[in-house]
């Protein structure tokens, strides 16, 4: 079975309802450690969609400049 591809509304989405989680007391210290590594991958495929969105935009800002 392959892997459905993520999306950035999707992993936003995911860190908001792991931070109502954390902020709301209903994880023990087992599932808290898990819960901020879920939270850091989130995060990084986060900054680098942002990174790869702004190179194209870039990039298609500069065709029309020239």
């Amino acid at each position: 079975m392959s892997k459905k591809t993520l999306k950035y509304s999707e992993a936003i989405e995911e860190i908001e309802q792991i931070v109502s989680q954390i902020e709301s007391n209903e994880l023990d210290i087992d599932e808290l450690t898990d819960k901020i590594k879920r939270v850091s991958e989130l995060l990084k495929f986060c900054k680098a969609k942002l990174r790869s969105t702004e190179q194209e935009v870039q990039s298609i800002l500069k065709d029309f400049d020239e």
